[in-house]
């Protein structure tokens, strides 16, 4: 039987070593695989996994060297990205994923947030009510983020901005991975140091980064311990549009960052110029309110000159003087200087009409500069008769 056919012959070491070199040649050195996790164990150090889809799947492993530097570890099930490569050995044609660095998808990681969300929001940890107040104008404030990084540089130059009199003490904390325990761990020390650091609120940020990048964030004894927490905290954990289960149970959430201590501290300008406005009203109110004083002093000051006893006693003086006055030309003396003359009778009785005298009666009239006595020689009543 004829078997060249014109087709290539391979031994099989050739056969494999050309899909090697194919392989080599064609497939990008590098590349990311999204898949689930089966059957993940640990083999003299390496770690040993399959990588499944809903249709098929394919070997991978984490070697040794590599497997210390990864911050997070799959379990059964877990949705991964995967940053991997090729690995094909030619002797047995065996094809594996050789994992360089894995991380939680988002897929997976939205579930571990709802998970805990459904553990928590029934306890109440994520009730608005029970969140507390920020403080005003903080002493001290403690920063918990990775050191160093820029969105902690952007929080040191807002918060000088801002408020220098407030007192940062950062608090260096791994942030990405399985690196819930050492976050714990820091924040009771915080705590444990608030009250003779004078610390009266606590900042947990995390600038940057994908959604997967704040899994830790969704865990549920972080989020415990962060409930508990006696001061108020704010979290800035990467982006406006992310939201964790830390932010859930914080007391407030801010958008970023810097918009945490945007939040805590007041802003020095604003409160400046508020406090030229309220000095410019307290002034003008003070204007108002002296001249109100004045015109009433000023008031009171008459009022008190008229009742000086040296203005009373000219006062009354002149009250005498014109009632002297009035009873001058009221007096009897004043009409009999003007001509006129009393009459009385010899017992002194004033005679008003001829009817009380006679022939003969004495009188006695009475004009301005003395008396006259007379005897009446006859009356006369006039036309009355």
């Amino acid at each position: 039987m004829n078997t060249d056919l014109g087709l290539p012959r391979y031994s099989v070491s050739a056969l494999n070593q050309a899909i090697a070199s194919l392989l080599e040649r064609g497939f990008a050195p590098r590349f990311l695989l999204e898949a689930t996790v089966s059957r993940p164990q640990l083999k003299k150090g390496h770690l040993w996994l399959t990588l499944v889809d809903e249709q098929a799947s394919v070997s991978g492993v984490v070697w040794a060297s590599q497997l210390s530097k990864l911050t997070f570890q799959p379990s059964e099930g877990d949705g991964v990205l995967v940053v991997g490569k090729l690995n094909f050995w030619a002797s047995r044609a065996s094809l594996c994923v050789q994992i360089l660095d894995l991380r939680p998808s988002l897929s997976a990681v939205l579930r571990q947030f709802e998970r805990v969300r459904a553990l928590l929001e029934p306890e109440g940890l994520l009730d608005p009510a029970r969140k507390q107040a920020l403080p005003a104008m903080p002493a001290a404030i403690a920063l918990l983020t990775s050191v160093p990084s820029s969105a902690l540089a952007d929080m040191l130059r807002t918060a000088q901005e801002r408020w220098p009199a407030t007192r940062i003490h950062v608090v260096p904390i791994p942030v990405q991975g399985a690196v819930e325990e050492q976050i714990r761990a820091r924040l009771a020390e915080v705590l444990a140091r608030a009250k003779d650091l004078g610390i009266e609120a606590i900042v947990l940020a995390r600038g940057g980064g994908s959604r997967e990048d704040l899994a830790v964030f969704d865990n549920e004894a972080l989020a415990r311990d962060l409930a508990a927490c006696p001061l108020p905290l704010v979290t800035g954990l990467g982006h406006e549009d992310d939201t964790t289960i830390a932010d859930l149970v914080a007391d407030y959430r801010a958008a970023t960052p810097t918009a945490a201590v945007v939040a805590l501290l007041p802003d020095r300008q604003h409160l400046m110029l508020s406090l030229q406005q309220q000095r410019a009203i307290l002034r003008q109110s003070l204007s108002h309110r002296l001249q109100r004083e004045r015109l009433r002093l000023e008031s009171d000051r008459a009022r008190l000159l008229q009742l000086h006893p040296r203005k009373l006693l000219a006062t009354t003086r002149q009250q005498l003087h014109q009632r002297i006055e009035l009873l001058q030309a009221l007096s009897p003396q004043r009409l009999l200087e003007r001509g006129f003359s009393l009459v009385h009778q010899a017992d002194g009785q004033l005679v008003r009409s001829v009817r009380q005298v006679q022939s003969g009666d004495a009188l006695q009239l009475m004009v301005a500069d003395g008396r006259i006595n007379t005897v009446v020689q006859n009356t006369d009543r006039g036309g009355h008769g």
